[in-house]
């Protein structure tokens, strides 16, 4: 009986992360379509409408535009390196929405499926590990192109995702002090109806929703692809899917990012009235994509809405400006906690 059991759950959850890595993929190519449909609406322009009504196929005829381009590698690249980099980068973005509940259940014929693949007791720690490992498909693809460069882009790239990720990290520290747990299910749990830990910790949302637009490489912290001084970034010798990874991986970030600040900071899946039936788990995982889309298009806002900062300026925010902020919401967040409890 119990290996019946284990094999039902293990086809469970194979099923649930081809699901969710569909829709991850969906998610990124359509994100695409909407960044151009957002830059046209805020400039006064159409934006894509050829390719389907609306423009709804534009995502696959890029994908088509990609895979039919020349597959160049110069000579002088690292040739292993350089293959392995941009799959890499992908691979540590797709791992990262594993931990993520993007609902309470969902019963599909008469069974419970819990819509979360792995229910981690460490799920920030998870998170947080992860996204660290994405520099290394950064910095592996700049130096293995041997071009000065994407060389100098990966080493501006992973200075900035590593400064961005300690004030990151101290904002994270201050919620996990307020609810007493790393579990994101149990986060999602405390936050019923509208408990949002938002109302508690909004300089530590603040601090976090600016390091997520730092570590997704958006604008205005993009300077690992700024144009005029390093041509394309770190990809610059990249062309047809290798470059097509790097740009997805990118949008798969977003997307993630945006799923965890949903989760952490906005109840996730909760909303007032959440009941456990079958209606409920429907309607929680539709909350939890409308929050998330939601902060998506927060994103794309700000891209479309502020210039890019000068690197020393982007330097002198993360390290002067968040970091002191981060300690300081920690200071006040252990001692809010030591006085009153949660």
């Amino acid at each position: 009986m119990l290996t019946l059991f284990t094999t039902a759950l293990l086809f469970e959850k194979a099923i649930l992360v081809l699901v969710l890595f569909a829709v991850t993929l969906g998610v990124a190519a359509y994100a695409t379509l909407a960044e151009r449909k957002v830059a046209a609406a805020m400039q006064d322009r159409v934006g894509p409408d050829r390719t389907g009504p609306f423009g709804i196929l534009q995502p696959i005829a890029d994908g088509v535009k990609f895979f039919m381009k020349e597959d160049f590698m110069p000579n002088s690249a690292e040739r292993w390196l350089y293959i392995l980099a941009p799959g890499a980068f992908m691979f540590v973005a797709c791992m990262t929405s594993a931990v993520i509940p993007w609902g309470t259940q969902l019963t599909l014929f008469g069974h419970p499926v819990d819509l979360q693949v792995a229910d981690l007791n460490v799920g920030i720690l998870y998170i947080l590990g992860f996204t660290s490992l994405g520099v290394y498909g950064v910095m592996v693809g700049g130096w293995a192109s041997n071009n000065k460069y994407s060389l100098y882009s990966a080493i501006r790239a992973s200075a900035q995702m590593i400064s961005y990720e300690l004030a990151m990290g101290l904002a994270l520290i201050a919620v996990v002090m307020f609810t007493g747990t790393l579990s994101l299910r149990e986060m999602a749990e405390q936050q019923a109806g509208l408990n949002w830990n938002v109302w508690y910790q909004p300089l530590g949302f603040f601090i976090f929703f600016v390091c997520a637009l730092a570590e997704c490489n958006r604008a205005p912290f993009d300077m690992a692809e700024c144009e005029t001084e390093l041509i394309g970034g770190y990809h610059t010798e990249y062309s047809s899917m290798k470059l097509g990874f790097f740009l997805f991986a990118e949008y798969i970030n977003m997307f993630i990012a945006c799923a965890v600040i949903a989760v952490v900071y906005f109840g996730g899946y909760n909303f007032p009235g959440l009941d456990p039936s079958w209606l409920g788990g429907l309607m929680g995982l539709i909350v939890m994509f409308a929050k998330t889309f939601f902060f998506i298009f927060v994103f794309m806002w700000i891209r479309w809405t502020l210039p890019r900062f000068r690197y020393d300026q982007l330097m002198q925010l993360g390290w002067k400006t968040l970091v002191p902020l981060a300690i300081v919401n920690m200071l006040l967040t252990g001692g809010f906690v030591l006085l009153f409890g949660k």
